[in-house]
């Protein structure tokens, strides 16, 4: 095995995973710098979720080498990576996975809790994620009650609330109307360079796309392209400038 580069924060090399003998990955490799915000794009079916979810130790490759600082992913026992996830990452699906006995709040807090944080402090924390994605009135209110569009804020607000070292967002805001997706991709994207959290943001939309430093399209399970997004060399342009 060989070690990342030191200037990324996640790495992997020949990435190859087939779901009952159908290719889903074809030796994928990338990195994402500490801090970066990294948008994988694509068509529906090209492997975006797949390749998300062996970065994040959610799946075993079959084949190639995944790398979270010193840490190899890949080889990792059970344990050890439900301790990397808990602690270092954090997951927004299509969907959001919330627990139906809890209120919002309490879901928001819950990564926080698991980890030995007090329960005023994981409520105080949760609470001001919710306040920025517009759904603290829903602190108090179960799963149930909620629409789609305010259960996958309390996701959102639930994985931000955790501080997570890398976020993996996996077309985070499918669930939400148009006129919603700007402002909770701009708290989203603030927030992660705020607090220097590394984002994989796996999108069809061009328009999500540009939010991010930097773009790698996949298409049929192999990698296609990587290029600076508009808006980062927008940024960089304003910082020579400077």
């Amino acid at each position: 095995m060989v070690a990342p580069p030191d200037n990324d924060v996640l790495w992997a090399r020949a990435l190859s995973y087939a779901y009952g003998g159908s290719p889903a990955l074809l030796g994928v490799s990338i990195g994402a710098r500490d801090g970066e915000i990294l948008a994988v794009t694509g068509p529906r079916g090209c492997g975006k979720t797949t390749l998300l979810k062996c970065l994040s130790g959610q799946l075993l490759p079959d084949g190639g080498e995944v790398w979270f600082k010193s840490a190899p992913v890949h080889t990792l026992p059970p344990l050890g990576l439900e301790r990397l996830r808990r602690d270092h990452f954090g997951w927004i699906g299509t969907k959001p996975q919330l627990v139906p006995e809890l209120t919002a709040w309490e879901n928001a807090a819950l990564p926080l809790m698991l980890r030995g944080t007090g329960r005023h402090a994981a409520k105080s924390t949760a609470c001001e994620w919710l306040d920025r994605l517009d759904v603290g009135e829903c602190a108090r209110v179960r799963p149930a009650a909620l629409v789609q569009s305010q259960r996958q804020r309390v996701a959102i607000a639930r994985a931000l609330a955790a501080g997570p070292g890398v976020l993996f967002a996996d077309e985070p805001t499918a669930p939400l109307h148009r006129a919603d997706r700007a402002q909770v991709l701009r708290t989203l994207t603030t927030a992660a360079r705020t607090h220097g959290i590394t984002v994989l943001l796996a999108t069809h939309d061009r328009e999500v796309a540009t939010l991010a430093d930097r773009t790698v399209a996949l298409l049929d399970g192999r990698r296609v392209g990587s290029v600076p997004s508009p808006e980062a060399e927008g940024r960089a342009a304003c910082s020579v400038s400077a």
